[in-house]
């Protein structure tokens, strides 16, 4: 007997936009559970981001978009209002990064969703959350690192750098899947289903924890420094003779490693300055620039090769290019090339779900859907028949 995917028989409705929405539902399809995405009648405009099929969809699309179904249904007239009150009693789960007011407009508030389905989870996503001074405000995966703190400490002073990978984006994300899965283990004790609320400046105040903390608690007022890690070292991007590597150091053991690579272990290891990472990361520069000359006598290939012969962690720093052509991610299976969906060029290579179960299917086992691919099939199942559905059709509800 085959092993079923872990959210078998869970149907989860898709109301997301870009990033934080429809990846959460994504990776809750990634593991089995029917994904409709539901979308207005021209596309989310999240589908034509950084163009790179016939008819202008892009690769936040491609990537957000495998295992679901798609439909097209305009929620704010009466008949689409029914047709939605249709979709969340077949459901579980409901999946929408859109404000309160616009939830409420469209009746995908959660006492409107628990009215008519008590069983229904509802996972939403926001900039800054439900209540506070800024509730009513949009935002994006920048606005997050920008005011966590991250974007000041990742630049230099005067010049403060954002993170080109949405880390705040796909964070929330899978924080919100993760609080879906809670949500429906709870309501497999209770009968009830619940709200799951998340937001950006939550995700990015977390993931800039640790750096929080200790301004909150030590006060050390710091400043941003690039690439250089400032509590320990060598930590930092080094250029080679052919590119860049980046080494992370960190721990007496490991730094002991990198000063017998060095051919200086006892000077290193003698300096009373370089006695602990806080202490190397204060008086860091005498380390730095000696790895700087270590690098720059050495190709990208060289150097990783005896930094990984000494035990110590490093990577050369990749284009694009360089990271889709790595043997690692190739051996490891990490893409999962996309080859069958309409006007692309070539295969697409969708990053796969970043998780292996030892018994469970999961992962990508089907394109993303063209827009309203699969409306008739969905509404079918609702209960409408094919002149129900031309009506709609013709009168523009779908």
């Amino acid at each position: 007997m085959t092993d079923l995917p872990i959210l078998d028989g869970i149907r989860v409705l898709d109301y997301g936009r870009y990033v934080a929405g429809p990846y959460c539902a994504t990776l809750l399809g990634y593991l089995g559970a029917e994904v409709i995405r539901v979308e207005k009648r021209g596309g989310g405009e999240d589908r034509y981001i950084a163009p790179v099929c016939a008819n202008g969809e892009g690769g936040v699309f491609l990537q957000t978009g495998c295992n679901k179904k798609s439909m097209t249904l305009d929620p704010m007239g009466e008949e689409g209002r029914e047709v939605t009150r249709r979709l969340v009693q077949s459901a579980d789960v409901v999946v929408a990064n859109l404000p309160p007011s616009a939830l409420a407009a469209m009746g995908l508030d959660y006492p409107s969703l628990e009215a008519l389905n008590p069983r229904i989870v509802l996972a939403s996503q926001t900039a800054f959350g439900e209540r506070g001074p800024y509730a009513a405000r949009g935002g994006f995966d920048g606005i997050g690192q920008a005011m966590s703190g991250a974007m000041y400490i990742t630049g230099t002073p005067g010049q403060p750098v954002k993170a080109a990978a949405p880390y705040v984006d796909y964070s929330t994300a899978v924080l919100a899947a993760f609080g879906v899965l809670a949500a429906l283990m709870e309501r497999a004790r209770s009968g009830r289903g619940q709200q799951v609320s998340g937001s950006l400046q939550a995700t990015a105040l977390s993931v800039f924890a640790s750096h929080l903390i200790e301004q909150g608690v030590a006060h050390a007022n710091r400043v941003g420094t690039g690439n250089t890690v400032q509590t320990s070292s060598p930590s930092d991007v080094f250029a080679t003779r052919d590119g860049h590597v980046l080494t992370h150091v960190v721990g007496n053991g490991l730094f002991r490693r990198w000063a017998r690579l060095m051919g200086e272990e006892q000077a290193w290891i003698g300096d009373p300055r370089f006695s602990s990472d806080a202490l190397r990361g204060e008086h860091r520069e005498p380390i730095l620039d000696r790895m700087r000359t270590w690098c720059a006598e050495r190709s990208s290939d060289e150097a990783i090769a005896e930094l990984e012969a000494a035990g110590l962690p490093a990577g050369p720093v990749y284009t694009p290019q360089q990271a889709l052509d790595d043997p690692q991610a190739e051996a490891m299976g990490l893409f999962h090339r996309i080859d069958d969906y309409p006007g692309l060029p070539r295969p697409a290579p969708v990053p796969d779900l970043p998780l292996q179960f030892s018994r469970s299917p999961a992962g990508i086992t089907r394109r993303p859907p063209t827009l309203g691919e699969h409306t008739e099939e969905i509404l079918l199942s609702l209960g409408y028949d094919a002149g129900a559905i031309g009506g709609l059709r013709a009168r523009g509800v779908i």
